[in-house]
């Protein structure tokens, strides 16, 4: 009786999950099913690419997984019953439901409104593709001169600012944070941010929290009415609802509270990875949403069940940061280097080479999505008939 291993959600983690996986474990003993509403692989850091009119090479899931033993069912996920251990999915046969063994929870993240009067209806984001396309539409039809507001002074916001300004030059192009620009960088990287957005001409709108969205302007705390033609909205993510509504325990956010190996404390067969899951980190702080955080996560998920599965050692390594790694348009780049819990150090990488860096870093992500074990050799185990289709029963010492 095969083990029967369900993915749910194909994005950088669930994607790299369901690989690695197929490439520990041995075909005559597992089936391994990724379940997605979309035929190919999203690469969801370049989304302010792709709104700002550039083409991204499509990564057909079909050609990914040819020949792994890795299932893709096309169809959304609509339901989970984590007692009775089934997934309910709505795709081209209708509604079915899918029983497994263990579960692999990826659903990810979207954007966050968070509540703001105006937001759901007038805002554009990046989060995904079909977001994304939405703002490139909208951003093809704009006039010279027209205004373009970014809210949120995160990673997301300064690379859409930044690559909208590059791409239409013609355009007013401001940028709203809560703080200050960059204050969550060095002294150094600070001053390249600042020299960056001067040279593209981006205005920015300190100390200033939207409180209201219109067709044609936002109003800040203070009052004070911004003009916007488009507002893109990045102002943090919000994870999928599916798992609030389960028996799962979960945090505050919504997040799968899960153990060092990103099992879930309260389901033991099931693990969350990547921004659905509340991982610690180094410092006992939580791992922020990220593909920084997220593929680490996918590895060690991916590890434990399989060494469960087959006897084998548990995984120890605890994710970790080394450096946050930011696009300022095609040209511009800034490497920020961080501590292991990401925090700034004095030293940041800019300019050219800062770009050239960061092109590579997401290259590499979508690589690593069709390599997951990063071209190592790998040997299929064979797992102990004692997990052949049941929950996994190893030991903790394992």
């Amino acid at each position: 009786m095969q083990h029967r291993i369900i993915v749910i959600g194909a994005g950088y983690t669930g994607a790299i999950a369901a690989g690695r996986l197929a490439k520990r474990l041995h075909r005559d003993d597992v089936t391994i099913t990724l379940v997605n509403a979309e035929p190919d692989f999203v690469e969801r850091v370049r989304m302010h690419q792709l709104a700002t009119g550039q083409d991204l090479a499509p990564r057909p899931f079909s050609a990914m997984f040819a020949g792994s033993g890795v299932e893709l069912k096309l169809a959304k996920v609509t339901g989970l019953d984590v007692d009775r251990r089934t997934v309910t999915v709505q795709g081209a046969k209708g509604t079915e439901e899918l029983g497994y063994d263990s579960l692999v929870y990826a659903l990810g993240s979207d954007w966050d409104p968070q509540g703001v009067p105006g937001t759901a209806e007038h805002a554009h984001q990046i989060a995904g593709r079909p977001g994304a396309l939405r703002l490139r539409d909208r951003l093809a039809g704009l006039d010279a001169g027209q205004h373009v507001l970014v809210v949120g002074g995160g990673l997301t916001g300064v690379e859409a600012a930044t690559e909208i300004a590059e791409a239409r030059p013609d355009l007013d192009v401001a940028l709203a944070v809560r703080g200050e620009l960059g204050d969550w960088l060095s002294p150094k990287g600070r001053g390249h941010l600042r020299r960056v957005f001067r040279t593209l001409g981006i205005t920015v709108h300190e100390h200033a929290s939207v409180t209201g969205v219109e067709a044609d302007h936002v109003t800040t705390a203070d009052g004070i009415s911004v003009p916007a033609a488009v507002t893109v909205w990045t102002t943090g993510f919000a994870v999928h609802p599916l798992a609030q509504a389960t028996t799962l325990e979960v945090s505050g956010t919504g997040q799968i509270v899960v153990d060092a190996t990103m099992r879930s404390v309260s389901h033991p067969d099931v693990y969350a990875v990547g921004d659905a899951a509340l991982a610690m980190g180094p410092g006992d702080k939580p791992l922020r949403m990220s593909c920084a955080s997220g593929t680490p996560t996918a590895w060690q998920a991916a590890d434990a069940l399989a060494a469960r599965l087959t006897g084998g050692k548990l995984p120890t390594t605890q994710p970790r940061y080394f450096n946050q790694c930011v696009s300022l348009g095609r040209k511009e780049g800034l490497i920020q280097y961080v501590t292991a819990d990401d925090r700034a150090v004095r030293a940041a990488l800019t300019g050219r080479i800062a770009a050239v860096y960061k092109e590579v870093i997401c290259k590499g992500a979508a690589w690593s999505v069709a390599h997951p074990t990063l071209g190592m050799p790998t040997r299929p185990r064979r797992i102990l008939r004692a997990t052949a289709g049941t929950t996994p029963a190893v030991p903790e010492s394992a």
